[in-house]
């Protein structure tokens, strides 16, 4: 409904005509049982909008557990890389230095050199 344009009383500046001015319209009251009602059904939405940023598919608790998860596997890649690094300098030992090949067939293997004698000593229980 569009207000009805009324002239102002008061005095008159001017003996021509007067500029339109709008009547003030109080706003309608609205029945209690109807703003409770809005007022409960925007803290509902509220609510849902809360919990949903929680729990959530991209909410609060799923993206702290993918950035634990993206924690973990950047700790474990770098162990991996460590390893890898490791072993990447054990098989370059292995093939330039000829005492590397040696020592692991000492180790792993219990070779011995013509002429070395070896001792093996066993460890009794007391």
């Amino acid at each position: 409904m569009l207000p009805i344009l009324e002239p102002e009383p008061g005095p008159r500046r001017n003996a021509g005509v007067e500029p339109l001015r709008r009547k003030r319209v109080a706003p309608a009251h609205q029945p209690a049982w109807r703003r409770r009602g809005v007022h409960l059904l925007i803290g509902f939405v509220a609510l849902v909008l809360v919990i949903d940023a929680l729990a959530g598919e991209k909410g609060l608790l799923e993206s702290m557990r993918a950035r634990h998860e993206y924690q973990q596997l950047a700790s474990s890649l770098e162990d991996l890389k460590r390893e890898n690094a490791r072993l990447r300098d054990e098989v370059r030992r292995l093939n330039e230095d000829p005492a590397a090949i040696e020592s692991l067939a000492r180790e792993e293997l219990g070779l011995i050199r013509p002429g070395e004698v070896v001792f093996i000593l066993k460890n009794e229980k007391k």
